[in-house]
């Protein structure tokens, strides 16, 4: 057989996860960067599963949505500073909400290809700490200013500068391409699908509830390391019922007809970091380590969010999904009645109900309330943007192996641009 010719792909362990607690933006995380954040949950995986050694990691793979450019290369910054193998290759990537999620598959790939025994993944995001740029005008005055060939030619290129050019450029929660915000794009797709308050209210309360319920029983014990101060997520809140999250005004959708969208019932800005470590079977076993679950597929698909049916609510920002898990169960020969567990990012509690509503139109069966979000979501945890996926994939797989059985987890994870990334856990 030629070297080149297609090998057999191996099954993909998750082994374990760390995570620091999530923090509300400008409270207990405020000062900490992304790198120490991404450290901090990095060194709790190391300890956790006995990592220290040199070359105990093939590869470490992670990213961050906001991004100073200091960080340009943060993945290997971060192995530089944690107790992880200096000699450990790191990579950065980004794909909005859905690179945490994309980090895992990442990683997976070059183990199920035979090209590492093992990897880290993650991410990590703080709206606290958002990179403050240049003013664009000023910039331009810079640059003209650097580029004269004479003192006389630079001090005339400064002279032009005014108040107004230091005004900085504040990162926005906007698509470049339609000037709307994530929440503003959410409360378009809620009302094309008909999404009630209540159900959205019911959602969030629930998420909480489970979320409380899941630390009660120590499920978060060896996935959440703590982190100046913090040892659970800030933004839990154990008291929300429905009926406190009714009496919340409305801050997305203003503009239309009875808006439905509170802070309640959306994520908020959210500072933190998470990692997955992934691994062969072969590696695993000759660690003494138990797999928590095998990722077994995944699937990305993309929206046309400016020009397509986006009155309809069948390409709203946050709508990719819908088309990704058909597509991915099709391939896999699966129906959602065969999933055990199902984890849907709460970006709003509109956007997991109209996903839900979609699934069905394509012709999925009814999603089991009762499997969906078992332990609470970015409704209650928060929403660090890169971290997300890499939190889903461990809480997941530690729900599965929970369970002393077969069982298969689905993961859809929505973001940004238009896209969505999932994916599938399976314990055997």
């Amino acid at each position: 057989m030629s070297p080149l010719a297609a090998q057999p792909t191996r099954r993909v362990a998750v082994i374990g996860g760390a995570r620091v607690p999530f923090a509300r933006s400008d409270g207990p995380y405020a000062t900490a960067s992304n790198q120490e954040m991404l450290t901090a949950a990095l060194d709790g995986l190391v300890a956790r599963h006995g990592l220290q050694e040199p070359g105990a990691v093939g590869e470490f793979v992670a990213g961050a949505v906001l991004k100073h450019s200091r960080d340009f290369n943060l993945a290997r910054e971060t192995v530089l500073g944690s107790a992880l193998d200096p000699r450990t290759p790191a990579y950065d990537i980004q794909q909005a909400c859905g690179t945490g999620l994309q980090a895992v598959i990442a990683a997976a790939n070059k183990i199920a290809l035979g090209q590492t025994e093992s990897a880290v993944a993650g991410g990590a995001d703080t709206a606290s700490d958002a990179p403050l740029g240049v003013n664009d005008r000023l910039r331009r005055l810079l640059l003209e200013a650097r580029r004269a060939k004479s003192l006389g030619g630079r001090a005339k290129a400064l002279a032009k500068i005014r108040p107004g050019h230091l005004v900085p450029d504040i990162p926005r929660n906007a698509e470049p391409r339609t000037g709307l915000s994530m929440g503003e794009h959410a409360a378009v797709t809620a009302r094309a699908w008909g999404i009630a308050r209540k159900d959205q209210d019911e959602l969030a309360a629930t998420s909480h509830r489970r979320l409380a319920a899941a630390y009660e029983r120590g499920l978060f014990r060896d996935l959440v390391v703590p982190f100046r101060g913090l040892a659970r997520d800030q933004n839990l809140r154990p008291g929300s019922t429905v009926e406190k999250l009714a009496a919340l005004k409305p801050v997305f959708g203003l503009s239309g007809a009875e808006p439905t969208m509170t802070a309640g019932n959306s994520t908020p800005l959210t500072d933190g970091a998470a990692t997955v470590l992934l691994a062969s079977e072969e590696w695993a076993e000759a660690r003494g380590l138990e797999p928590l679950a095998y990722l077994t597929a995944y699937e990305t698909a993309a929206v046309d969010f400016v020009g397509g049916d986006v009155a309809g609510g069948e390409d709203g920002l946050l709508m990719a999904p819908a088309y990704a898990v058909p597509r991915m169960l099709e391939r896999a020969g699966l129906g959602i009645e065969d999933f055990d567990l199902v984890e849907i990012h709460e970006a709003f509690a509109s956007q997991v109900l109209a996903t839900l509503a979609a699934w069905e139109k394509r012709g999925l069966a009814p999603v089991d309330r009762a499997r969906l979000n078992a332990a609470g979501s970015s409704l209650a945890t928060g929403h660090p943007f890169a971290a997300t996926g890499a939190r889903v994939v461990a809480t997941l797989a530690t729900l599965l192996a929970e369970r002393e059985g077969p069982g298969r987890g689905l993961i859809s994870v929505c973001a940004a641009g238009g896209q969505g990334v999932t994916a599938i856990l399976e314990r055997t």
